[in-house]
């Protein structure tokens, strides 16, 4: 059984080389898809919503890597090094650019685009949550974004920040 892991670890690095974004979008798409079956089962759910599911994976997929994906390689550009003043310079602007959007676009999507809400009900519900849930990532999001830039390699951040996204998604769902 080892040597399949292994061999399947060693394939899947080599995606991660030669096509990463691609293979980090995949990814992602899938912790969101197995997170969100999970969570939908935690919740009680009786038959799993495969719409619901497919469509928070496009969200991962299409959107949140790839933004994330081009804000680690800009953040690393213009600061430099592990060291504590430039990671604490990349936490700042990270969660003081990407946070607050990444937040406020998906309330958005998720109450058009998965839950099929309309525009009025959607913003009204955004107003009403999203401080909330915008202070509630500031207090988590920033140590796990310290982590990310200080021990994790560029090419598996995303990983990280996903399996950690799968986590904060399932957290909420209980």
């Amino acid at each position: 059984m080892s040597n399949i892991v292994k061999e399947a670890w060693r394939k899947y690095l080599i995606q991660l080389q030669v096509h990463p974004l691609r293979t980090k979008a995949i990814t992602a798409g899938v912790l969101a898809g197995c997170s969100d079956a999970i969570a939908q089962k935690i919740s009680g759910v009786k038959k799993l919503q495969l719409k619901r599911l497919l469509l928070l994976m496009l969200f991962d997929f299409g959107y949140g890597v790839p933004f994330g994906h081009f804000l680690n390689k800009f953040l690393d550009a213009i600061f430099k090094g592990r060291d504590n003043k430039s990671v604490a310079k990349k936490v700042l602007l990270e969660q003081l650019i990407f946070s607050p959007w990444i937040n406020f676009l998906f309330m958005t999507y998720f109450g058009l685009v998965v839950e099929g809400k309309p525009w009025g009900s959607v913003m009204k519900k955004v107003r009403k949550d999203y401080p909330a849930v915008q202070f509630t990532s500031w207090k988590v999001w920033p140590t796990v974004t310290w982590v990310n830039f200080q021990y994790v390699p560029q090419q598996f951040r995303e990983l990280f920040f996903s399996l950690v996204a799968s986590c904060w998604w399932l957290s909420s769902s209980i």
